[in-house]
C-alpha cells in the first residue's frame, strides 16, 4: 500500500514542496527513512510512535519505507513529524484521506501528541498557494503566520488527535480569518526609545535624519560616553513604517531563522540587529552546511548596528562588502546555492583612537601615530567607501545635559523623513531595486544629482583643499540629493553640497591629526 502527503522545506527565503511517500508491505517489521534526512528528521520515528499511541492510534506493523522526495534535496528540521505521522495513518487506513491531496501539512510532534511550532511556515504557505493546494495544516502557534497568505485555508491544530478528527469532519474547525493590513495598527510595539531623550548632539541628529531620509550608511566617530550607541538605537524610531511587501519580506527571513514569536503573524516594525564584535563571518552574513540567514539578512529593511567597528574581525567586515553593494547575500554550497536579501542601513560607531579620545600628535604620553594607524587599518578603504556619512561626535557639555527644555521628538523627525522618502518614491517609480537615494548606481547619480556651477566649484575646492578622495565624489552627490529632498528643493544648491562635504571626515588627509 502507498500513501502520499505534501510537506515543504525552505531554501533560502523560499520553500520547495516535498512529497512524503510511505509504502507498507508484509514481512518482518522494519522502518526505513530515505531522502537525505538530517538528524532531527531521522529521529522522528520514536516521537511519532509515542504521539500515535497517545492520540489513540497505532504505528503500523510491517516493512515501512518513508521517502522524502525529491531525494537529492537535503531535509532538515522537525516540520516533517506531522506529515510522516499522517501518511503512516493513511497507509494503514486509520484516517480519512479525502483531503490529503489538497493539503500541505507541517508540524513537530510532542510525545503526548501535542503539536509544537516550526520555523519557515510563511514561505511554505506561499509555496502551497502557488502549487494550488487548498489547505495548510499547522500547529496552533504557527496559525497566524501562515494565515497572512491569502488564497489558502489555514487550519491550526493543538494536537495530532485534533488533526485525525478534522480529517473525518472538517466542520470541527474553521479556517483562520486574518487581514494582514490590520496588523500594522494592532501588532506594532509601543516605542520606548525616543530622540527627545538625547541631550545636545544636534549635528549628529541632523546627520542621522539625513541618513534615514536617503537610506544612507553612517559611521559615528567619538569618545566613549558621547551618545553614539544611544542615538543608533533610536534610529529605527525615525525610519518610515514598513510597507506590506517589506513586512512580508522581513517576516520570511525571520520565519526561516526561527525568530518569530509563537502566535505572531507578521513583523511590523523595522528590525534592529546589533551583533557583538566577536561575531563570526558566517553568523554575520549567513551560511552553514545547510545555509541559514546571518545578521545582515535578519536586519533586512532595517538597521544593522556595529558598535566599536575596529574591534570586529577584519575578515568578518570584508565579507559584508558585496552584500552592502548588491543588497543580497549569495551563499553557494556543493548541494545548493541560496540568496538572502540584505537591503539594510549600516550604522557603525568607533572611538577616534585606541585610548578612546581624540588623537593629539603633540601629546608625547598619548597614542603614537603608529598605534593610531594600526587601529584605523582594521577598517579597510573599500568598506568605508560604502559608508556615505562620516560623523564626528563630541562629548556633551554640562549645560546641554542639565537643560530643562525637551529635545525634538522622534515623531517630528520621522514626519520629515517620510516626506523625503515620498519624494524619492515618486522619483524612482518604475525603477526596479531602487527605492531611495542611497541605492542609486553611479550612472543614475550623475544623471539625477545635477549640480549648478556654484556647487561644482565648491565641490572642486573641497576635493583639492580638504584632500577628499575620489571615491567620496558619488557619495557626496547622493547625500546632497537627500539634503535637497529634505529641503523640498528640486535643485541641488551649494549649501546642500557644503553640508554633504562635512559628512566625509574620514576621507580627509590629515584626519589623524
Amino acid at each position: 500500500m502507498l500513501s502520499r502527503v505534501y510537506c515543504a522545506s525552505t531554501i533560502g527565503v523560499d520553500a520547495r514542496l516535498i512529497e512524503v511517500e510511505v509504502n507498507m508491505s508484509g514481512g518482518v517489521p522494519k522502518y526505513f527513512l530515505v531522502g537525505l534526512p538530517d538528524r532531527a528528521v531521522s529521529e522522528s520515528k520514536d516521537r511519532i510512535d509515542a504521539a500515535l499511541k497517545n492520540a489513540g492510534a497505532h504505528f503500523p506493523r510491517g516493512k515501512i519505507t518513508v521517502n522524502l522526495a525529491p531525494a537529492d534535496l537535503p531535509k532538515e528540521g522537525s516540520a516533517f513529524d506531522l506529515p510522516i505521522a499522517v501518511s503512516l495513518l493513511a497507509v494503514s487506513d486509520q484516517i480519512n484521506t479525502d483531503k490529503l491531496e489538497r493539503s500541505l501539512i507541517l508540524g513537530e510532534l510532542a510525545l503526548d501528541g501535542q503539536l509544537r511550532p516550526v520555523k519557515g511556515v510563511l514561505p511554505m504557505a506561499v509555496e502551497a498557494r502557488n502549487r494550488g493546494l487548498e489547505y495548510v495544516l499547522v500547529p496552533k502557534d504557527n496559525g497566524n503566520e501562515a494565515a497572512v497568505v491569502n488564497g489558502i485555508k489555514v487550519m491550526a491544530f493543538d494536537s495530532l488527535k485534533q488533526v485525525i478528527d478534522w480529517m473525518y469532519d472538517e466542520k470541527l474547525l474553521s479556517p483562520i480569518d486574518l487581514d494582514p493590513k490590520t496588523l500594522f495598527s494592532h501588532n506594532g510595539r509601543v516605542e520606548v526609545l525616543d530622540f527627545e531623550d538625547v541631550r545636545g548632539q544636534e549635528n549628529v541628529k541632523r546627520a542621522l535624519e539625513v541618513a534615514a531620509s536617503g537610506g544612507h550608511n553612517v559611521i559615528m566617530v567619538g569618545p566613549p560616553g558621547s551618545g553614539k550607541t544611544m542615538m543608533a538605537r533610536r534610529l529605527p524610531t525615525i525610519l518610515p513604517p514598513l510597507t506590506l511587501n517589506e513586512a512580508l519580506e522581513t517576516t520570511k527571513i525571520h520565519s526561516v531563522a526561527g525568530l518569530m514569536e509563537p502566535g505572531k503573524s507578521l513583523v511590523t516594525n523595522r528590525p534592529f540587529r546589533s551583533p557583538h564584535h566577536t561575531v563570526s563571518d558566517v553568523a554575520l552574513v549567513g551560511g552553514g552546511s545547510i545555509p541559514m540567514p546571518g545578521e545582515i539578512s535578519m536586519a533586512h529593511n532595517g538597521v544593522l548596528f556595529l558598535d566599536e567597528l575596529p574591534e570586529f574581525k577584519r575578515s568578518a567586515l570584508e565579507v559584508m562588502r558585496q552584500p552592502l553593494e548588491d543588497g543580497s547575500v549569495s551563499i553557494s554550497r556543493a548541494r545548493m546555492s541560496v540568496s538572502y536579501p540584505s537591503r539594510i542601513m549600516l550604522v557603525a560607531s568607533m572611538n577616534p583612537s585606541p585610548s578612546g579620545d581624540w588623537y593629539d600628535p603633540g601629546d608625547m604620553e598619548g597614542v603614537t601615530s603608529i598605534q593610531m594607524q594600526r587601529y584605523l587599518n582594521k577598517i579597510s578603504g573599500p568598506l568605508l567607501d560604502r559608508i556615505d556619512l562620516h560623523v564626528e561626535v563630541d562629548k556633551v557639555s554640562f549645560d546641554e545635559l542639565s537643560a530643562k527644555s525637551k529635545a525634538e521628538s522622534s515623531s517630528d523627525i520621522r514626519s520629515r523623513v517620510i516626506e523625503a522618502r515620498e519624494v524619492q518614491g515618486r522619483r524612482f517609480m518604475g525603477v526596479e531595486g531602487v527605492y531611495c537615494n542611497a541605492q542609486m548606481n553611479t550612472k543614475m547619480a550623475r544623471k539625477i544629482c545635477r549640480i549648478d556651477d556654484a556647487g561644482e566649484l565648491m565641490l572642486k575646492k573641497a576635493m583639492n583643499s580638504l584632500g577628499l578622495s575620489a571615491r567620496a565624489f558619488d557619495r557626496i552627490l547622493k547625500v546632497s540629493r537627500t539634503i535637497a529632498d529634505l529641503d523640498r528643493s528640486e535643485a541641488i544648491k551649494s549649501n546642500h553640497i557644503g553640508e554633504a562635504i562635512q559628512y566625509r571626515s574620514l576621507d580627509r588627509e590629515g584626519w589623524l591629526g
